[in-house]
């Protein structure tokens, strides 16, 4: 049975846009679906895969799509509570306290799951940024009422995560693939590269992905291939990528920028790296 899903949240480097090629690149066939970024799972949530390990080093992310395989409609009813009341600044940063209270004492549970799914749809430009501590600190977008989710496709990421043989994993992309197989496959959308000289590398942690882990993801792609794991990864179109990927099939891609505060800087363009 196919479900109707789609990402339930904005997030950086979303491939909602870039599914379809990317899906009429995947394999024909294979055992176990690998994604260790699984971000808004735009890929996923289109190929519904019966076999899959999906991860993540953002724990309140994670914890969003346990919460949903555990029990949809606690998630569902706590969101729309939170949406019940208008909101103005003052609430948006009363509920962003809410939810920084909830990290600092790592209760992942349907409430954060909640609060984290609201702040996304009220906090500006949908960006997900933590400080040094590790806490949410994005501004209110001013946005004062409205759904914040379509109920039906979490019920349905809730089945399809039930119903199917999916893993849920927290940590290290490293470390989401110990035990992928020759006739597994692995699609790697990792934090982008920056596409200037004078970016940044950062993340969604407060941790950072920083050059050495591109490097290491790079690693981690040539040690896969070496043993016949089927590896498709998406990234900027940047210098760095054609070197760190040498060797390998290279495709550049038209994109939008959802995510920008120029908007005159929302076009540009992806690559598409495979080994087959």
């Amino acid at each position: 049975m196919n479900l109707n899903t789609s990402p339930f949240v904005k997030w950086a480097g979303g491939k909602k846009q870039l599914v379809d090629r990317l899906r009429s690149r995947m394999p024909e066939a294979y055992a176990t679906y690998y994604e260790p970024f699984i971000g808004g799972g735009a890929l996923f949530l289109d190929v519904q895969p019966h076999k899959a390990v999906i991860n993540d080093t953002n724990k309140q992310l994670v914890n969003i799509y346990r919460q949903l395989k555990e029990n949809a409609e606690e998630v569902i009813a706590a969101v729309n509570l939170l949406d019940a009341q208008p909101t103005d600044v003052d609430r948006y940063l009363r509920l962003r306290v809410a939810y920084n209270q909830k990290i600092t004492a790592n209760e992942l549970d349907a409430e954060c799951a909640a609060l984290m799914i609201w702040i996304n749809k009220h906090c500006f430009n949908g960006l997900y940024r933590v400080n040094s501590k590790g806490l949410f600190n994005v501004p209110y977008n001013n946005r004062t009422g409205g759904a914040s989710i379509d109920e039906n496709n979490l019920r349905n990421i809730g089945i399809l995560l039930k119903n199917n043989d999916i893993e849920i994993r927290q940590g290290d992309f490293e470390t989401a693939c110990f035990d992928i197989s020759p006739s597994d496959f692995v699609y790697f959308d990792s934090p982008y590269i920056p596409i200037s000289n004078t970016a940044n590398f950062s993340d969604y942690t407060k941790d950072g992905f920083s050059l050495e882990d591109h490097k290491r993801l790079a690693d981690l792609y040539r040690r896969l291939d070496s043993i016949g794991v089927k590896a498709m990864l998406s990234n900027h179109n940047v210098p760095l990528v054609y070197e760190l990927y040498e060797g390998f099939r290279i495709e550049a891609v038209d994109v939008r920028r959802a995510i920008n505060s120029d908007a005159s800087k929302r076009v540009g363009k992806e690559v598409i790296v495979t080994n087959y």
